[in-house]
């Protein structure tokens, strides 16, 4: 898929997630907004994992360790027909198997994920495993920035730089905030790249809501022979919607009538210009 395409179906998917988040009455708005650059880019250019393929051993993994921005995750599954619009439209309700945090029960979805940290250590074993059975493919997972604060996460670059998993590939959603304040106030995790470097890991950094730029790193893989990959995504919490943007209200936010109705103008506004 062309840059383009990609950028076209980000507003599409900014669309979705306002959608379900609206109707269904949860989720984490700003959070999936910022991430859907990343998961766009991956699911569409990179992973080549699709309904036909998604039970073979030989093939890609994706794991959301930030899983409470599942709304993004959910919204580019069903785009690829893992399930219909129709079973997405049950979200969070009562016997609906999409729930607020990836659940295997879900198709597509690789593992449960939500308390945070944990999807890390889940892909590096993922990433040990391909390794151990000298398999070619690779192993991508998305954090959130104020999941860094996890000891969880540190244990597993530990273990992923001593096992030298080049074919791991961990993104952090560098947005900046997480959901009291900003992570610099909540429990600053900077340097970043100084830390990553110390841990053993080849460090890229980019701008998040770039698909070009993201898709263009992601073809790079592996960046260094034996040394685990890691890309700095830079985004904009809430991206899309000018009044959700750096807004740390919106983390667990839900729109009003009014404001979903203007947020859905804003991405249409976005359509038509980009026609």
């Amino acid at each position: 898929m062309d840059h383009r395409e990609l950028e076209l179906k980000s507003i599409e998917y900014r669309k979705t997630i306002l959608d379900i988040i609206f109707n269904s009455g949860a989720g984490h708005t700003a959070g999936s907004l910022s991430c859907i650059d990343i998961i766009n880019v991956l699911y569409n250019n990179v992973l080549d994992i699709n309904p036909a393929n998604f039970k073979n051993e030989d093939r890609n993994r994706y794991v959301q360790s930030k899983g409470h921005t599942v709304e993004a995750l959910y919204t580019v599954l069903c785009d690829k027909n893992f399930f219909s619009k129709k079973d997405l439209d049950t979200l969070n309700q009562f016997d609906s198997h999409f729930i607020g945090h990836p659940t295997r029960k879900v198709p597509g979805v690789e593992h449960n994920t939500g308390a945070l940290g944990h999807g890390l250590s889940v892909a590096v074993g993922m990433a040990i495993g391909f390794k151990l059975d000298n398999k070619p493919f690779k192993v991508f997972t998305l954090l959130g920035d104020g999941e860094l604060s996890e000891g969880s996460i540190w244990e597993s670059l530990l273990s992923a730089s001593k096992y030298k998993l080049d074919n791991l590939v961990i993104i952090i959603d560098r947005n900046g905030l997480q959901i009291t304040g900003k992570t610099e106030e909540v429990n600053p995790i900077e340097p970043l790249i100084d830390k990553f470097n110390s841990f053993g890991l080849f460090v890229h950094e980019v701008d998040g809501n770039s698909v070009s730029q993201l898709d263009e790193v992601f073809k790079k893989v592996p960046f260094h022979k034996e040394k685990p990959n890691l890309v700095i995504a830079n985004t904009i919490k809430g991206k899309g919607i000018s009044f959700i943007e750096n807004q740390v209200v919106w983390h667990h936010k839900l729109p009003s009538k009014e404001e979903y109705k203007r947020a859905i103008e804003e991405l249409n506004m976005q359509l038509e210009n980009f026609k």
